[in-house]
């Protein structure tokens, strides 16, 4: 059985054809990783606004527990005030002169204070002990505690670390930010410290 061999013309052909595929495919597989596609590029600026709103979110309810920390208190203010404490003064005016008729007062509405029972009122003239009072019930972040004293950042920070480094607070550096707890030795400070309540 004869075998034709085909032209030198035409393996020549393949084998270029091959050797050129071969050159494409690893072309296409070294750029590949720098051609951003359409779905790729569109992902990224929905995770960017997605953390962008997630930052937002935090910081929001970093402020909300430092307000529920505080203690909200809400005062009912009376627009007729002034007219009340003018009619109190014009009735004690009449009883002094005829002391024979009574004058019924207007009622007094207290006002209502809203106060987190957990946590003491205290004057933070220590700032160690106002953060150590903070953080006996719940650990906080650094930002809870710097929008609670109303301090900066930096004073913040530095405050923590002395305390962290006497050893009054431990640190928790699985979470991020970082959270602060309070240690028996802080406990045993807490303790000591008598609470002033405020006086209003």
């Amino acid at each position: 059985m004869l075998v034709e061999i085909p032209d030198p013309e035409v393996i020549l052909s393949v084998i270029l054809a091959f050797i050129v595929g071969i050159v494409g495919l690893y072309a296409f597989f070294k750029i590949r990783p720098f051609v951003k596609t359409r779905s790729e590029v569109f992902d990224a600026s929905q995770a960017e606004r997605l953390e962008y709103y997630e930052r937002q979110l935090i910081d929001m309810k970093i402020r909300l527990d430092a307000l529920e920390i505080q203690g909200i208190e809400q005062k009912v203010e009376d627009p007729n005030l002034e007219l009340k404490q003018f009619l109190e003064k014009l009735a004690k005016n009449e009883v002094q002169e005829r002391p024979v008729e009574v004058i019924d007062k207007p009622e007094v509405v207290p006002e209502k204070v809203i106060t987190t029972p957990n946590i003491p009122n205290i004057v933070p003239t220590n700032p160690i002990d106002y953060v150590l009072h903070l953080i006996t019930n719940k650990a906080m972040t650094s930002r809870d505690i710097q929008i609670t004293l109303k301090k900066s950042r930096e004073h913040t920070s530095r405050l923590m670390k002395k305390m962290f480094e006497d050893g009054y607070v431990q640190r928790n550096t699985d979470s991020k930010p970082y959270t602060y707890s309070i240690t028996e030795k802080g406990m045993a400070k807490v303790d000591k410290t008598e609470v002033n309540p405020i006086v209003e």
